[in-house]
């Protein structure tokens, strides 16, 4: 927020621009429509946009630009990519000796900030301007990226190999672009995809992924050869898949890119998995666990052996929430060995090893191997077959604790895929001591958050995936809703309107839900009978477990995340 409604209204009071009554009535009907009074005010026009920004440039003493009069050289407005200047209100106007000169409509976005003057290397020099001028200025002055990209093509020679095409110096300057915005953007993924007519380029942040860019087709060869350059993959292999990894730092970040590269129709499709190597702090509050199954987490972990297995779809945060275990529980005195694929962050002090099936390395094997390394604590990446289980479990009867992944929907149904592999159910029930089911959901954004009441369809929707009269006993048993409220419509829930901040989402970071199943006697004897997933989940309810779903609206109803998110997650 540029500035709070308690400062907006004293420097509208203080130059008269509002008697006192106007600016309470002002403030109660902008708290109605769940705005900012800065935002209300460029919404309703009570003042003109020219006079609201002169205020807020003498509050923050930074000048106000008129950017109609300026003439702005083309290589000064295209040091800011358009992707960024649009979606941050923000361009370069001018440079000085002292430094490059912004516009923009945000000045307290160091985020941003911060961001292009690393980028540019030079001292940013702050002008505040209007929205509609730095509109008007992008549509005036401005190609777009895109179209800088087409004028950087045309000047490549047509007979260039993939090897000049990759150190082109227009062309690297595309791919830092494309790399640096990703990093900046906090994205996970990066997709460089072909079509008939251009490439498209599509960022995963927060686990959804958006297009950013489209390029034109000419681009392909060069945007491909250079990342294969950076990767160390072969030039000129085509037609078969390829893997590499590449890394970019500096004092601010540290990443490695898990490059894939796959032929398809019109080219080839490149993938790239942003990891952060960087010293990561994992912290246990930190994934969003309520007071009781975190007390659960805590006390099972502490044990000197079992296994506890951690469960949920690809891209669920299983490798944080070990990698948060592991780190507590890392200590002189203890050895902790890991066989992952990949290794996704370096641990100091823990000894990592990665599977390479093209020289037979598996997980079973690099398990077994560790097992002849004096472990106390084991991490296995993910458990696929009845040999690494077996395996897994022969550690954990020996003394060792173990630590694992391994595919279900959700902890009721790991017993069953472990039996379905071969494992002997007397083995499961005895050495495991805790299985733990995880989503990721995206988190509200502050900037923008706003409550709201569940609309017909909503509720249609909840009716139709949950069973609601079961989620509000529970929310009443634990003190979230009043006794006797019998139903969801009239409570609040919340949601972002989308804001700069959050790239218009409504939604900036994720968090976990998490459902906790406590090996006790009663669950092992479930298992040892080979029962089925209803009586395990009656069982696990009857002693106090709380499902995703619970979990879900325990969030939703805090403002951590908002009722649509659990829908889309827990019904995927």
């Amino acid at each position: 927020m540029i500035i709070d409604d308690e400062k907006l209204g004293k420097v509208l009071l203080d130059n008269d621009i509002f008697t006192k009554e106007k600016l309470e009535l002002t403030q109660k009907n902008a708290k109605t429509d769940n705005l900012s009074l800065f935002d209300y005010l460029l919404q309703t026009k009570l003042i003109s946009q020219e006079i609201l920004f002169n205020l807020l440039a003498n509050f923050l003493k930074i000048p106000l630009i008129n950017l109609k009069t300026e003439t702005i050289k083309k290589e000064i407005f295209n040091l800011i990519p358009e992707t960024i200047a649009a979606t941050h209100e923000i361009i370069a106007f001018n440079e000085t000796p002292e430094g490059i000169k912004i516009a923009t409509t945000d000045p307290t976005d160091l985020e941003i900030l911060e961001f292009i003057k690393k980028r540019l290397g030079k001292n940013l020099i702050l002008h505040l301007a209007t929205s509609t001028d730095i509109q008007d200025s992008l549509k005036q002055y401005h190609h777009g990226l895109e179209a800088e990209f087409e004028n950087i093509s045309k000047q490549q020679a047509e007979n260039k190999t993939d090897a000049e095409l990759a150190t082109d110096l227009p062309i690297v300057r595309v791919v830092d672009t494309l790399l640096e915005y990703a990093i900046f953007s906090g994205a996970s993924d990066i997709h460089i995809e072909p079509t008939d007519s251009a490439v498209s380029i599509r960022y995963r942040v927060d686990g959804m992924l958006k297009e950013v860019m489209s390029l034109p087709k000419n681009l392909q060869a060069g945007l491909i050869a250079r990342i294969k350059v950076l990767s160390n993959l072969k030039l000129d292999e085509h037609r078969l898949p390829q893997d590499g990894r590449f890394k970019l730092s500096d004092s601010q970040y540290n990443i490695a890119f898990r490059v894939s590269t796959i032929p398809v129709f019109d080219g080839e499709k490149i993938a790239l998995r942003l990891l952060d190597e960087s010293a990561k702090k994992f912290d246990l509050n930190d994934l969003g666990l309520e007071k009781k199954p975190l007390e659960i987490l805590t006390n099972s972990f502490k044990k000197p052996h079992g296994i506890i297995f951690v469960t949920g779809p690809t891209g669920s945060g299983k490798t944080t929430t070990l990698y948060t275990i592991m780190q507590i529980l890392n200590k002189p005195e203890l050895n902790i060995a890991t066989i992952e694929d990949p290794i996704e962050y370096r641990l100091q002090g823990i000894n990592q090893s990665q599977v390479n099936p093209k020289i037979d390395f598996t997980f079973a094997k690099g398990l077994r191997a560790l097992l002849r390394q004096d472990p106390d604590i084991i991490m296995v990446g993910e458990i696929r077959d009845k040999e690494t289980a077996d395996i897994a479990i022969h550690a954990a009867m020996t003394g060792h604790l173990v630590l694992s992944t391994i595919h279900t929907n959700d902890t009721v149904s790991t017993p069953q895929r472990l039996i379905n592999m071969g494992v002997q159910p007397f083995l499961i029930s005895s050495t495991t001591n805790l299985i733990m089911a995880q989503r990721l959901v995206r988190k509200v954004c502050k900037n923008c958050l706003s409550s709201y009441n569940l609309d017909k369809k909503t509720m249609d929707d909840l009716t139709k995936n949950f069973n609601l009269e079961k989620i509000m006993g529970f929310l009443s048993a634990e003190g979230l809703v009043a006794k006797g409220q019998n139903s969801l419509d009239s409570l609040l829930f919340y949601r972002g309107k989308g804001c700069k901040k959050c790239g218009g989402t409504g939604y900036k970071g994720r968090v976990g839900i998490y459902e906790i199943l406590e090996i006790t006697p009663a669950i092992s004897d479930l298992i040892i009978n080979k029962q089925g997933t209803e009586p395990l989940i009656k069982a696990a309810e009857a002693q106090g477990m709380i499902t995703m779903a619970q979990d879900g609206f325990i969030k939703a109803l805090k403002g951590i995340t908002s009722i649509e998110e659990i829908i889309r997650v827990t019904q995927e």
